[in-house]
């Protein structure tokens, strides 16, 4: 909540597309019916005499499945696709339907506008969803909720905003919201085949949770060519090790986002800056990420742009028992965060400036072809790539490094770290603001700070293929 892997060949043959169904092509059909706000629960569900409300469409379809057709106008309805099978809800080709929360009561506990559980082959597509929120610390708010054991579920092509937690309790974790969410919480069935796409998550209240989000027994999914954009927290997230699966199984593989694809997304504008769950006496922290995995194991982040947040992409773990392995971040490109581009390992170590809080550990990542340029743009000396603590056996190569403000450090490790065993660091391309040159960029590792490419090189070894190339 803080704040097999693939590659860019292999993404390249992923192609998604959204399309909503054409009414003139519709036919009445009882394995199709509509929905209209004109409408009536009396009447037959067809295009000329459509159902007034969703949930009424979705019991009229045949045991088999079929399509719910929802035309343009209002809905202040709440949707449930519990053990549905082969259905699909669609906006009508060219209308534009919306599910508006903001007259509904929001319950204790989690609850959505788009409720799926124990699901297969269900689709929701083409769909406005806002207004869905509460400021009671108890509920979480969810635009679009999958849990349970579901497969080949859909998400596309929907426009989640402006909804959420708007508890006003300062310093406060226990507020939470989520745009869409998926939450593995069976260990007898996971979420499979799981596609989340090509939809618009914007302007949330979010506590202490994420956008868009993949949690616990969730096997084989792709977030892909999604807008992220101006939310209080998180924008995608991959996580284990929480509480979603009961406790046996909560330190087990099952109880782990896993083999994933988050790829093609424009994540921006994710700042927790006023953020009630943020705020400590001596500020607030700038601790949204762009996109995060937290104890995700087997994901490929590929070809996103992720920018203007507060942190643009990291591979860690919470969970002192947990870990972020076999995470692939490759060909993305990251500018403007407010305090670093890309960083990797746990947050904290236990000591006093943590609170005592223990951390996970970062092993077995690679991070290569990542363009980062002008992150740190607080400008406190952080580095464009940061390493932070419980961190080995990870290979950041062939990256281009841009330190574009003043006074911040290429690569770098937190004090006292120990981290960075076993990593390879080599073949990257750097540069630095103009003021700064081969002989004054800074780098820093294991807790020291080396001023000058050649006295950085030689002190740790590192970078030895790797070019520094100027004023960028």
């Amino acid at each position: 909540m803080k704040p097999h892997a693939l590659g860019l060949a292999a993404l390249s043959a992923l192609v998604f597309s959204v399309v909503a169904v054409p009414v003139s092509a519709q036919a009445d059909t009882t394995s199709t019916v509509y929905v209209a706000p004109s409408g009536s629960d009396s009447a037959g569900g067809t295009l000329a005499a459509p159902f007034a409300t969703i949930q009424h469409a979705i019991a009229a379809l045949p045991s088999g499945g079929g399509t719910v057709v929802v035309r343009g106008g209002r809905y202040a309805q709440r949707v449930s696709l519990h053990n549905a099978k082969n259905i699909t809800l669609t906006a009508a080709s060219g209308e534009h339907p919306v599910l508006d929360g903001s007259s509904l009561t929001v319950p204790t506990g989690r609850s959505a506008m788009v409720d799926i559980a124990g699901s297969t082959a269900v689709t929701v597509r083409g769909l406005e969803i806002t207004g869905y929120r509460s400021a009671d610390i108890a509920a979480m708010p969810i635009g679009i909720y999958v849990h349970g054991g579901d497969t080949g579920v859909t998400i596309a092509g929907n426009h989640v905003h402006a909804m959420g937690n708007d508890n006003g309790t300062l310093g406060s974790m226990d507020m939470n919201a989520h745009g869409i969410a998926a939450y593995g919480d069976s260990p007898t069935r996971p979420i499979s085949t799981l596609t989340i796409d090509g939809n618009e998550v914007d302007h949330l209240k979010l506590g202490a949770s994420e956008s868009v989000v993949v949690n616990g027994n969730v096997d084989g999914w792709r977030i892909t060519g999604n807008h992220i954009h101006d939310d209080n927290n998180i924008g995608i997230d991959a996580i284990g090790f929480e509480p979603t699966l009961p406790p046996s199984y909560r330190y087990t593989d099952l109880n782990r986002a896993r083999d994933g694809v988050i790829s093609g997304n424009d994540v921006e504008n994710i700042v927790s800056e006023g953020n009630p769950a943020y705020w400590s006496p001596e500020g607030w922290c700038n601790c949204a990420d762009g996109v995060y995995v937290d104890g995700g194991t087997h994901i490929a982040i590929a070809g996103n742009s992720v920018r203007g947040d507060d942190i643009g992409i990291e591979v860690a773990a919470e969970n002192a028992r947990g870990a972020a392995d076999h995470v692939t971040v490759e060909g993305n490109a990251v500018s403007d965060s407010r305090y670093v581009g890309i960083t990797t390992g746990g947050y904290c170590d236990g000591g006093e400036d943590c609170g005592g809080v223990q951390t996970g550990r970062s092993f077995a990542n690679t991070f290569t072809g990542n363009t980062l340029r002008n992150n740190n743009t607080d400008h406190d000396g952080s580095p464009e790539f940061l390493i932070q603590y419980h961190e080995s056996g990870n290979q950041i190569t062939g990256n281009t490094i841009c330190a574009a403000g003043p006074g911040t450090l290429l690569i770098g490790t937190v004090a006292r770290s120990t981290s960075g065993q076993g990593d390879v660091v080599d073949a990257n391309r750097y540069s630095a603001a103009a003021a700064a040159g081969a002989a004054t960029a800074q780098w820093g590792w294991h807790a020291t700070t080396y001023t000058g490419f050649s006295a950085y090189r030689a002190a740790t070894g590192l970078d030895a293929h790797s070019s520094f190339s100027g004023s960028c």
